[in-house]
């Protein structure tokens, strides 16, 4: 699992693709604990979506603002979104 913090855009993608990278190899598959992001941009939702198809990937806790955004581009049904961790670890 993964919570990262703060604001992700084009400069901080490439940290967040190095922790979600590492999560993959050590354990085949991630939770990203979404809570503490506060914004993404389109590098960010590439990013999302890429590792989605290549990997179990986990959104849990998503923060208010993702949630909107996911909607508006109708990933949200696409995505494997749950609303705690705890859940998504049941899964």
């Amino acid at each position: 699992m993964i919570a990262p913090q703060g604001e992700f855009d084009y400069g901080t993608v490439p940290w967040l693709q190095e922790q979600i990278g590492t999560a993959v190899n050590e354990h085949g598959g991630v939770i990203l604990d979404a809570g503490g992001i506060t914004f993404i941009d389109s590098t960010v939702l590439t990013l999302i979506l890429a590792t989605h198809q290549r990997t179990h990937l986990r959104l849990a806790n998503l923060h208010p603002r993702l949630t909107q955004v996911f909607g508006v581009y109708g990933i949200d049904h696409v995505l494997n979104i749950y609303p705690t961790v705890d859940a998504a670890r049941t899964t």
